[in-house]
């Protein structure tokens, strides 16, 4: 086990301001950087290689990057490039990231304590319920109708597809729930939703809403002109998705990804789900 104490939050979204705020509550020493548009996030140095060496880690943010380049900054104006100077900064410190894989391609992080959040498994059950949640809240602002008696199609059976089936229910919803496994299948059965085979569902019938959940290309020109006609589509898999949206614009459906749902949803609970996240690495990795 080791100890953090003084952190710097470097970029992100609103979860990253919760985030320090819910470390500062904890008796953390915080400073954030590349987060000036938010009033709660103002930097505390003149520079973001003086914030790093004031403390012993840093938290980057989710997603870390979204052009492979540069880091996630939507909350300000500076510019920050991953690159061997970005990683010299970093030299000695512990830095909890979104995907160190992709940090480490962008320089030698040799001498960087590097522990990946998104990669535990509890960060990614506890982000469910918030997807799940904010992809109900996205039906619901896109639709005409209720959730109550829709026939909604659910694609896939993991995390976010178990809960957002379970909420669905429980709203009225008809349920069909696509999988492609014998024991999925089962379970989706016996949790009194309609089931079908996920490369069977261009025969299943039409939708009210569709939510895709499967990161593969699995609602193509064909399964959409069967199953889609008037519903609302959502995708909530990580890009590439598995939704043709060219296709959707052709055919005249309504179709959209909603991506990154828990920091826009609900950014006080996603930044709590983190923090938990952070401390159970704390306890668990030696130095």
């Amino acid at each position: 086990m080791f100890n953090i104490e003084k952190i710097c939050v470097i970029g992100g979204d609103r979860r990253q301001v919760y985030l320090g705020e819910l470390l500062s509550a904890d008796g953390k020493f915080v400073t954030f950087c590349a987060l000036e548009k938010c009033a709660e996030a103002a930097p505390d140095y003149s520079s973001m290689r003086i914030a790093i060496s004031k403390c012993d880690s840093v938290i980057l943010p989710m997603p870390l990057s979204k052009d492979g380049i540069t880091l996630n900054t939507p909350l300000s104006d500076t510019e920050i490039t991953l690159n061997e100077e970005f990683a010299e900064m970093l030299r000695g410190k512990r830095v909890f990231c979104a995907n160190s894989a992709q940090l480490k391609k962008t320089g030698d992080y040799s001498d960087v304590f590097v522990y990946d959040y998104l990669a535990r498994e509890e960060l990614a059950v506890e982000n469910a319920v918030p997807t799940a949640e904010g992809a109900i809240a996205a039906a619901i602002d896109n639709t005409d109708i209720t959730l109550h008696s829709s026939r909604c199609l659910v694609a896939g059976f993991g995390r976010i597809g178990k809960l957002l089936a379970r909420e669905l229910n429980a709203l009225g919803a008809d349920v069909t729930v696509s999988a492609r496994k014998p024991h999925d299948l089962a379970w989706i059965s016996s949790c009194g939703y309609t089931a079908v085979k996920t490369n069977e569902i261009s025969e299943s019938g039409s939708y009210d809403i569709i939510f895709n959940t499967i990161p593969s290309m699995i609602f193509d020109r064909d399964v959409l002109s069967r199953t889609a006609a008037n519903a609302v589509v959502i995708d909530l898999a990580s890009k590439p998705g598995g939704i043709d949206l060219e296709a959707c614009k052709d055919l005249g459906i309504k179709a959209f990804a909603a991506l990154s749902l828990p920091g826009k949803t609900a950014p006080r609970t996603a930044a709590r789900i983190i923090k938990d996240t952070i401390y159970n690495i704390v306890r668990e990795v030696h130095p």
